[in-house]
Protein backbone atom coordinates (compact mmCIF):
# COMPACT_ATOMS: atom_id res chain seq x y z
CA UNK A 1 0.00 0.00 0.00
CA UNK A 2 1.39 3.66 -0.59
CA UNK A 3 1.45 6.39 1.29
CA UNK A 4 -0.75 8.88 0.41
CA UNK A 5 0.48 12.04 -1.22
CA UNK A 6 0.28 14.49 2.54
CA UNK A 7 2.40 11.53 3.71
CA UNK A 8 5.14 11.70 1.13
CA UNK A 9 7.95 13.89 0.24
CA UNK A 10 9.40 14.71 -2.74
CA UNK A 11 13.49 13.85 -2.51
CA UNK A 12 14.43 14.20 -6.63
CA UNK A 13 13.78 14.33 -9.61
CA UNK A 14 15.01 12.39 -12.88
CA UNK A 15 16.83 14.36 -15.55
CA UNK A 16 17.91 13.75 -18.97
CA UNK A 17 19.45 10.09 -19.84
CA UNK A 18 22.84 9.49 -20.24
CA UNK A 19 24.36 7.30 -22.42
CA UNK A 20 22.55 4.73 -24.06
CA UNK A 21 22.17 1.84 -21.31
CA UNK A 22 19.24 3.06 -19.45
CA UNK A 23 21.25 5.59 -17.00
CA UNK A 24 19.76 8.72 -16.09
CA UNK A 25 20.80 11.95 -14.33
CA UNK A 26 19.31 11.94 -10.81
CA UNK A 27 18.95 15.45 -8.89
CA UNK A 28 18.62 14.80 -4.91
CA UNK A 29 16.87 17.07 -2.34
CA UNK A 30 17.89 15.24 0.40
CA UNK A 31 20.42 16.85 3.13
CA UNK A 32 23.04 14.62 2.63
CA UNK A 33 22.26 13.93 -1.50
CA UNK A 34 24.00 10.21 -1.40
CA UNK A 35 21.34 9.39 1.12
CA UNK A 36 18.73 9.76 -1.46
CA UNK A 37 19.34 5.68 -2.51
CA UNK A 38 19.34 4.88 1.27
CA UNK A 39 15.92 5.38 1.27
CA UNK A 40 14.28 2.21 -0.32
CA UNK A 41 12.09 2.37 -3.58
CA UNK A 42 11.42 5.87 -4.46
CA UNK A 43 7.91 6.51 -6.03
CA UNK A 44 6.45 9.13 -8.93
CA UNK A 45 3.59 11.46 -7.55
CA UNK A 46 0.70 9.07 -8.16
CA UNK A 47 2.25 6.64 -5.82
CA UNK A 48 1.64 3.62 -8.42
CA UNK A 49 5.22 3.26 -9.99
CA UNK A 50 8.33 2.78 -7.73
CA UNK A 51 12.08 3.27 -8.53
CA UNK A 52 14.86 1.21 -6.61
CA UNK A 53 18.38 2.89 -7.29
CA UNK A 54 20.77 0.25 -8.15
CA UNK A 55 23.66 2.89 -8.25
CA UNK A 56 24.94 6.15 -8.42
CA UNK A 57 27.64 8.17 -9.75
CA UNK A 58 28.13 11.51 -8.21
CA UNK A 59 28.60 14.54 -11.71
CA UNK A 60 28.43 17.43 -9.20
CA UNK A 61 26.89 18.95 -6.00
CA UNK A 62 23.55 17.10 -5.72
CA UNK A 63 23.48 15.61 -9.35
CA UNK A 64 24.35 12.04 -9.92
CA UNK A 65 24.17 9.54 -13.17
CA UNK A 66 21.82 6.89 -11.41
CA UNK A 67 21.22 3.21 -12.81
CA UNK A 68 17.51 2.14 -12.19
CA UNK A 69 16.66 -1.19 -11.76
CA UNK A 70 14.66 -2.52 -15.01
CA UNK A 71 15.29 0.95 -16.88
CA UNK A 72 18.35 -0.71 -19.31
CA UNK A 73 17.61 1.55 -22.19
CA UNK A 74 17.81 5.19 -23.64
CA UNK A 75 14.40 5.09 -24.74
CA UNK A 76 13.40 3.47 -20.99
CA UNK A 77 15.54 6.65 -19.43
CA UNK A 78 13.83 9.06 -21.60
CA UNK A 79 10.71 8.26 -20.24
CA UNK A 80 11.79 9.44 -16.74
CA UNK A 81 13.03 12.74 -18.03
CA UNK A 82 11.56 15.37 -14.97
CA UNK A 83 9.49 12.72 -12.94
CA UNK A 84 9.58 13.81 -9.36
CA UNK A 85 10.23 11.17 -6.51
CA UNK A 86 9.02 10.73 -3.24
CA UNK A 87 9.40 8.32 -0.70
CA UNK A 88 7.10 8.11 2.80
CA UNK A 89 7.50 10.45 5.37
CA UNK A 90 7.74 7.75 7.86
CA UNK A 91 11.34 6.17 6.05
CA UNK A 92 12.63 9.93 6.86
CA UNK A 93 14.14 10.34 10.52
CA UNK A 94 12.08 12.91 12.28
CA UNK A 95 13.28 16.50 12.11
CA UNK A 96 15.02 18.04 14.87
CA UNK A 97 13.65 20.46 17.17
CA UNK A 98 13.97 23.88 14.92
CA UNK A 99 14.05 21.94 11.89
CA UNK A 100 11.01 20.72 9.26
CA UNK A 101 10.70 19.31 6.08
CA UNK A 102 10.29 21.88 3.48
CA UNK A 103 6.87 20.01 2.46
CA UNK A 104 5.63 21.11 6.24
CA UNK A 105 5.06 24.40 5.03
CA UNK A 106 2.81 24.34 2.08
CA UNK A 107 -0.46 25.33 3.16
CA UNK A 108 0.58 27.16 6.20
CA UNK A 109 -0.81 31.20 6.77
CA UNK A 110 1.56 33.47 6.01
CA UNK A 111 1.14 37.15 7.86
CA UNK A 112 2.54 40.55 7.35
CA UNK A 113 2.64 43.33 10.66
CA UNK A 114 1.47 46.17 9.79
CA UNK A 115 2.52 49.53 10.85
CA UNK A 116 0.73 48.92 14.01
CA UNK A 117 2.74 45.84 14.40
CA UNK A 118 -0.37 43.53 13.85
CA UNK A 119 -0.35 40.71 12.00
CA UNK A 120 -2.89 40.47 8.99
CA UNK A 121 -2.64 37.54 6.64
CA UNK A 122 -0.82 38.31 3.40
CA UNK A 123 -1.64 34.73 1.73
CA UNK A 124 -1.17 30.96 2.47
CA UNK A 125 2.14 29.11 0.98
CA UNK A 126 1.26 27.12 -2.11
CA UNK A 127 4.42 25.37 -2.66
CA UNK A 128 8.31 25.74 -1.75
CA UNK A 129 10.43 26.14 -5.54
CA UNK A 130 14.24 25.96 -6.10
CA UNK A 131 15.66 27.05 -9.32
CA UNK A 132 19.01 26.39 -8.04
CA UNK A 133 19.57 29.89 -6.22
CA UNK A 134 17.93 28.79 -3.09
CA UNK A 135 14.41 27.84 -1.67
CA UNK A 136 11.40 29.98 -2.33
CA UNK A 137 8.05 30.21 -1.01
CA UNK A 138 5.37 30.42 -3.09
CA UNK A 139 2.48 32.76 -1.55
CA UNK A 140 -1.10 32.34 -2.33
CA UNK A 141 -2.52 35.77 -2.12
CA UNK A 142 -5.78 36.32 0.44
CA UNK A 143 -7.44 38.46 -2.32
CA UNK A 144 -6.81 36.00 -5.09
CA UNK A 145 -4.26 38.02 -6.95
CA UNK A 146 -1.54 36.31 -8.61
CA UNK A 147 1.21 34.17 -6.55
CA UNK A 148 3.96 35.84 -4.93
CA UNK A 149 7.54 34.97 -4.95
CA UNK A 150 9.34 35.48 -1.53
CA UNK A 151 13.26 34.17 -0.72
CA UNK A 152 13.21 31.56 1.82
CA UNK A 153 15.61 33.13 4.32
CA UNK A 154 15.41 34.07 8.07
CA UNK A 155 15.55 37.42 6.94
CA UNK A 156 12.07 36.93 5.03
CA UNK A 157 10.45 34.47 7.15
CA UNK A 158 11.57 35.44 10.76
CA UNK A 159 9.01 33.15 12.54
CA UNK A 160 7.51 30.01 11.91
CA UNK A 161 4.90 28.17 13.49
CA UNK A 162 4.18 24.61 12.83
CA UNK A 163 1.79 24.02 15.35
CA UNK A 164 -0.55 27.16 14.83
CA UNK A 165 0.10 26.43 10.91
CA UNK A 166 1.40 30.01 10.17
CA UNK A 167 4.59 31.70 9.10
CA UNK A 168 5.33 35.74 9.60
CA UNK A 169 6.74 37.11 6.38
CA UNK A 170 8.44 40.39 5.72
CA UNK A 171 8.64 41.29 1.60
CA UNK A 172 11.63 42.78 0.69
CA UNK A 173 11.10 46.27 0.21
CA UNK A 174 10.52 46.88 -4.07
CA UNK A 175 13.05 48.72 -5.41
CA UNK A 176 12.05 51.24 -8.08
CA UNK A 177 13.38 51.00 -11.46
CA UNK A 178 14.97 54.46 -12.42
CA UNK A 179 14.62 56.13 -16.22
CA UNK A 180 18.21 56.17 -17.55
CA UNK A 181 19.36 59.35 -17.88
CA UNK A 182 18.50 60.96 -21.67
CA UNK A 183 21.12 61.43 -23.89
CA UNK A 184 22.53 64.03 -25.45
CA UNK A 185 21.61 64.14 -29.23
CA UNK A 186 25.04 65.30 -29.89
CA UNK A 187 26.97 62.58 -28.08
CA UNK A 188 27.47 59.54 -25.36
CA UNK A 189 27.37 62.19 -22.11
CA UNK A 190 24.03 62.61 -20.40
CA UNK A 191 22.36 65.89 -20.19
CA UNK A 192 22.82 67.59 -17.06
Amino acid sequence: MTAPVENRILVGRFGAPHGVRGEVRLQSFTEVPQAISAYGPLSDASGKKSFSIASLRLVKNAVFVARIEGVTTREAAEALTNLSLYVSREALPPPEEEEFYLADLIGLDAFVADADGKEVLFGRIADVLNFGGGDILEIAPSDGGETRLLPFTRQVVPRIDLTARRVLVVPPEEVEAQEPPEKDAGGDEPSP
